[in-house]
């Protein structure tokens, strides 16, 4: 009886100590994880819940032998998300680039079989962000997450209050992302219509020099321009503003 309960205690114990290693390393693989997981974060999630239910159940196994696997995938998926981050090249190998399925209200064919995402697939994608019609979206994006993000024509979507003001309508399309990480889009560039030169004034407009300096900057339909500098170089101006004083 002493030796059943002793093997429950120590059960319990190897589980809340697994448990409190597998939260942790999610926490260690970013917010991200808990929502939309990208296919890396996806395999690192699954073999971790296994790894770790199997010293879970079996006490005769040292806890080691599940805490030391949970810990080297842990390792491995922070660094392919540091390498993701510095390389766009190796950011796409693993984790893919969005997919246009959809275009002012016409379906890619090409990118639907590319993606291998069936019709029945995209139109149930469309009834869950409340769209009906395929008329009435005008850019479609299959996220590297599996999920679709959608942007509506401006006869669908939801009036704003600067529509209630007619003059001020807006129309909605896809952005034209110029930069982003200090990295150039020349696709994007000349997709916009813009020169680099033209994105060079505005980069020294803001305040910046090269290209480097800026984490994202992107383009609208109607011309409106969205930049943000990178913290390393806000942080240079701040301090650099403290030394003056």
């Amino acid at each position: 009886m002493l030796y059943a309960v002793m093997i429950m205690l120590i059960t319990v114990i190897r589980t809340i100590i697994l448990y409190t290693v597998v939260i942790f390393s999610l926490r260690i693989m970013g917010k991200r994880q808990i929502g939309e997981l990208q296919p890396s974060e996806l395999v690192a999630a699954i073999m971790i819940s296994d790894l770790a239910t199997v010293p879970m159940s079996s006490v005769n196994m040292p806890l080691l032998s599940g805490i030391i696997p949970v810990f080297t995938l842990i390792i491995a998926e922070v660094l392919i998300s540091f390498v993701g981050l510095k390389s766009r090249s190796f950011r796409k190998l693993i984790s893919g680039t969005p997919s246009v399925v959809i275009y002012d209200g016409k379906i890619s064919e090409n990118e639907l079989e590319r993606m291998r995402f069936n019709l029945d697939d995209l139109l149930e994608e469309l009834r869950l962000n409340n769209y009906s019609s395929i008329a009435d979206v005008q850019v479609a994006v299959l996220e590297t997450s599996g999920k679709l993000s959608i942007i509506p024509k401006d006869s669908a979507r939801t009036v704003t209050v600067s529509d209630m003001e007619l003059k001020n309508i807006r129309h909605d399309g896809l952005p034209f992302v110029i930069v982003t990480d200090g990295i150039l889009n020349e696709y994007e560039l000349k997709r916009s219509g813009k020169t680099l030169e033209f994105i060079n004034a505005v980069i020294k407009n803001h305040g910046a020099n090269r290209i480097k300096d800026v984490l994202i900057l992107s383009i609208d339909i109607e011309g409106g321009i969205y930049i943000q500098l990178k913290e390393r170089l806000l942080k240079q101006r701040k301090n650099n503003g403290k030394e003056r004083i």
